[in-house]
């Protein structure tokens, strides 16, 4: 099963309109993020003593229905892993009732914070801290 977190829309996260401001998605994916990266075991301490950071190399949303205060929805997050040195964490917003909300796909990056370059296998150095990147595939 995809991981998930739940989250709650709060009122102050609403525009004029009273529905989810569009930056706020942008939020909810970035917990979905950094929850799904510690479900999978990273080890942050692991990753600044090695001087890595993850970095955000793009990140779309694609709106689908709205969001109103105090409705109840899950992120998701889902990693994809290429040859290259970028990869891909995704997220599905999901409303209660099983409603797509939005899904927002990221590019990321795993940067080598001396070096100011992106790591050339980001999944092996991340796996190298503890990330199982099984826990974050698709449909795991």
């Amino acid at each position: 099963m995809t991981f998930r977190i739940p989250l709650q829309v709060r009122s102050y996260e609403l525009d004029a309109l009273g529905h989810v401001n569009h930056a706020v998605y942008h939020q909810y994916g970035e917990v979905a993020r950094v929850a799904g990266f510690q479900a999978a075991g990273c080890d942050w301490d692991g990753l600044v003593t090695r001087k890595l950071s993850p970095v955000l190399l793009s990140t779309t949303v694609n709106f689908r229905r709205e969001l109103r205060a105090n409705e109840h929805i899950e992120a998701s997050c889902e990693a994809k892993f290429g040859s290259g040195k970028s990869f891909h964490l995704d997220t599905v917003i999901t409303k209660a009732d099983g409603t797509i909300s939005a899904d927002i796909t990221c590019v990321l990056g795993l940067m080598d914070l001396e070096a100011r370059k992106l790591v050339a296998d980001p999944r092996s150095a991340l796996e190298a801290v503890g990330f199982d990147a099984e826990a974050l595939a698709p449909g795991a």
